[in-house]
């Protein structure tokens, strides 16, 4: 197959097979919701496990709201003040949501992307699409409609929605009576969701946790081809060349130092770019540094990602 219009999009979910959509996050493999031919084949073209969950796309909180069996105040507030946007609200689901979209789970995962051309794409499809990342599982995520056709070839169909402007997945999201735990960190932090919440007259604790609701969850995840390594500031190659080949038992000759942009907007931007840009340039390993600001919170998000695409931290 080959890129796509949106009425062909739309033709080929409805009849089963996937299409990658942009969002303003990165590109997903999209299946309809109704079909579980779709569904399946999501998971068979990712090489994905049946034990991570999908993500169900929609258009609107009223399509969100019919895909589940409980939705609380907090979910109305943070979809009212989040979407479109990148972030993922987990709800309990009802019966419309098949469980290989939620892996078993009595939840699912939802979400109203930012972006123009996808958003015409769901308003045009009953229920939702499931999407996770246009890639193989476990490696780097596309922000473009380039990425995924060197990914899958012909093989899968792309609609084109142009470079994605986030750049890292969606801040996952999960709502209990006495707080609110973000299982993925991503564009909003803790913080703001506090915030969010609290203009709204609710004062509620936002924590980072781990959870099976949550794709994304393996200890290696989002891994560009060649090896990548995390280093502290001010590194030098030349100290630490055996260490690392010894520890990784293999020899470098190209190496690139990696540091990142001063925002952590534009990091996550250029992030999964990036990671296939030093393969392409002749690079053979990616050594990324981490400075002291870079533990801030707004940065959790991207450093989690290069955490799990990491083979070793120095």
């Amino acid at each position: 197959m080959k890129r796509v219009e949106l009425d062909k999009a739309r033709e080929l979910l409805l009849s089963g097979e996937v299409v990658a959509i942009p969002t303003e996050t990165v590109y997903g493999l999209g299946g309809w919701i109704y079909s579980e031919e779709g569904l399946r084949k999501i998971f068979s073209t990712k090489e994905r496990p049946f034990f991570d969950p999908l993500i169900v796309h929609i258009d609107s909180i009223e399509k969100a709201k019919s895909l589940t069996s409980e939705w609380t105040n907090v979910h109305q507030i943070l979809a009212e003040s989040c979407w479109p946007g990148p972030l993922t609200l987990i709800a309990k689901k009802n019966t419309k949501v098949s469980s290989l979209i939620t892996s078993g789970l009595d939840s699912v995962g939802l979400r109203c992307p930012k972006h123009e051309l996808t958003l015409k794409l769901l308003s045009r499809i009953d229920g939702g699409v499931a999407a996770p990342s246009a890639n193989k599982f476990g490696k780097t995520s596309p922000t473009s409609a380039t990425h995924v056709e060197g990914e899958f070839g012909d093989a899968v169909a792309v609609l084109d929605g142009g470079a994605s402007q986030i750049g890292i997945e969606s801040t996952v999201v999960g709502v209990r009576s006495d707080c609110v735990e973000i299982f993925r960190p991503g564009f909003f932090t803790a913080k703001m969701l506090k915030e969010i919440l609290a203009n709204k007259g609710i004062e509620i604790e936002v924590v980072y946790a781990e959870s099976p609701v949550a794709p994304g969850q393996l200890k290696h995840h989002y891994m560009p081809k060649i090896p990548l390594v995390i280093v502290p500031e001010n590194f030098i190659w030349d100290l630490h060349k055996n260490e690392i080949e010894f520890k990784l038992e293999a020899q470098f000759s190209n190496p690139v130092v990696w540091k990142q942009p001063m925002t952590p907007e534009i990091a996550s931007r250029e992030l999964y770019q990036k990671m296939r840009d030093f393969d392409q340039q002749g690079h053979d390993i990616i050594l990324a540094e981490r400075s002291s600001h870079h533990f801030n919170e707004e940065w959790l998000g991207i450093w989690n990602r290069l955490e799990k695409a990491k083979s070793i931290v120095l």
